[in-house]
């Protein structure tokens, strides 16, 4: 009897694990979700949580080597140490290229994400919802731009 309870217990532990690692956010979705931060700051013309969102998007990235590109920590980088809105939005363009890339080539779909892309700026970005948020324009431009695609 107490062999049958201890496999019992034994049993749900290894079941409980497994099941939390399956719900566990892939660092692809853990950067998306990030990214979303820094792209709705930008649209409200504001630099707020800007660094830190960044920062965990190239932490994400160098704590999950090959999950993520390279590029992706750099770029991430690049973005939170912008001083100004141009600067995060210039550095913003190939961050958003290599996620989307990324995100494309997934085997599951990452979501409610889509990708946008702004004519005016020659750039595509990444959304969690289907009302273009334009984060390179911001307030003067917030609509331009058309989604794509859902990632």
């Amino acid at each position: 009897m107490k062999k049958l309870i201890t496999f019992c217990f034994a049993f749900i532990g290894i079941v409980t694990v497994s099941l939390a690692h399956d719900h566990a956010a892939s660092p692809l979705q853990t950067a998306l979700e990030q990214y979303v931060k820094i792209q709705t700051a930008l649209a409200s013309d504001s630099l707020k949580g800007v660094p830190e969102a960044a920062a965990a998007i190239a932490e994400t990235a160098k704590t999950n080597s090959g999950a993520l590109p390279d590029a992706v920590m750099m770029q991430a980088e690049a973005v939170g140490k912008a001083t100004d809105i141009k600067a995060a939005r210039s550095a913003l363009k190939s961050l958003s290229a290599t996620l989307i890339t990324v995100a494309s080539a997934a085997k599951e779909k990452t979501g409610h994400y889509y990708e946008a892309f702004c004519p005016m700026a020659g750039a595509a970005w990444i959304q969690a919802d289907k009302k273009v948020a334009n984060p390179y324009y911001g307030a003067s431009m917030l609509t331009c731009g058309e989604i794509r695609r859902d990632l």
